[in-house]
């Protein structure tokens, strides 16, 4: 009789269970309690310091800083538009194939970009030692009569800021493929149409961003309009500082409506991105909006956010 072979398995031994030891980070506890310790002497710096903060919420709508706020509302978006429009005229010049366009765009953004927007600006504030009549036939009067706060402010940042707007839809042009500029010709499509149809909608994705960050950064470019007499927000603060001598009070206020301002248009700037990523992104990420109400909906229902469903 031949022996039989026991077969039945042996029961499952369990594994050990596993131990985790976090690392610690000590280095990040020691960074994390510098960084707090010098927040908190810069604090009491300024508690200390001799600062009025009691004036500083009455005079954050006071008549005079709401007409600064709104010149300089004013004065950027005019100078962004006009930035805009000789932008997009400077790139296509950039980009022909004339040498005397070509070069003549190139010129002009070297020249802007390389000098200061404070010496532009006093540059056409004084522009009458050069030009002291504005004769264009069918209009002559003194250049000084001409040359006002407003359109030296609206010249200086506007001009300065094409240049830099060229730049951004040049490189928005050259980002479409050249497939796109020829297929339009095949269609019968002239030089003009195959531009505003389909290389410029395209382009937007990539001109967007940085035409929001321009904006937003025209609206602190635009204070140094006061060195020409606009009555910009940080005119009408150093007016009312005049008077009242709180300087660094007023500088507060400035501060704080630059920050509400730059908010606002930052939250329209993440929107317009995201409907102009539309075309090459499918699942867009969700909204702070809509993290945060699904945040709240997993906390409200005690749920991982793993196991949510």
């Amino acid at each position: 009789m031949t022996d039989t072979i026991d077969r039945t398995p042996a029961a499952a031994v369990p594994p050990e269970q596993i131990k985790a030891i976090p690392v610690r980070h000590y280095g990040r506890w020691v960074a994390g309690a510098l960084v707090i310790a010098v927040l908190v002497l810069i604090g009491i710096a300024f508690s200390n310091a001799n600062i009025h903060y009691n004036v500083i919420p009455d005079y954050l709508t006071d008549g005079t800083i709401l007409s600064g706020v709104w010149h300089t509302l004013y004065i950027s978006v005019l100078a962004m538009v006009l930035g805009l429009a000789l932008g997009v005229v400077l790139a296509v010049m950039r980009m022909s194939s004339n040498p005397v366009t070509s070069t003549v765009g190139w010129f002009y953004v070297w020249f802007f970009r390389g000098t200061p927007v404070l010496v532009q600006l006093l540059l056409w504030y004084n522009i009458s030692l050069v030009f002291p009549i504005l004769n264009l036939g069918f209009y002559k009067d003194e250049m000084n009569q001409v040359m006002t706060p407003f359109l030296t402010a609206l010249l200086g940042l506007g001009l300065n800021e094409a240049a830099y707007m060229s730049e951004i839809v040049r490189a928005g042009i050259q980002s479409v493929d050249e497939g796109q500029t020829e297929a339009s010709h095949a269609l019968g499509m002239t030089q003009g149409q195959t531009l505003r149809r389909v290389i410029l909608p395209q382009a937007m994705r990539v001109i967007v961003p940085p035409t929001g960050n321009e904006f937003i950064n025209m609206l602190k470019t635009s204070s140094l309009a006061y060195a020409v007499q606009f009555n910009e927000l940080i005119k009408r603060a150093q007016d009312i500082s005049s008077t009242s001598l709180a300087v660094v009070e007023m500088y507060f206020v400035a501060s704080i409506w630059y920050l509400i301002l730059t908010t606002v248009f930052s939250i329209a700037q993440y929107y317009i991105e995201r409907r102009y990523a539309r075309g090459s992104t499918r699942n867009l990420p969700p909204t702070p909006l809509q993290r945060l109400k699904r945040n709240l909906r997993l906390f409200g229902s005690f749920r991982r956010p793993e196991v949510a469903r």
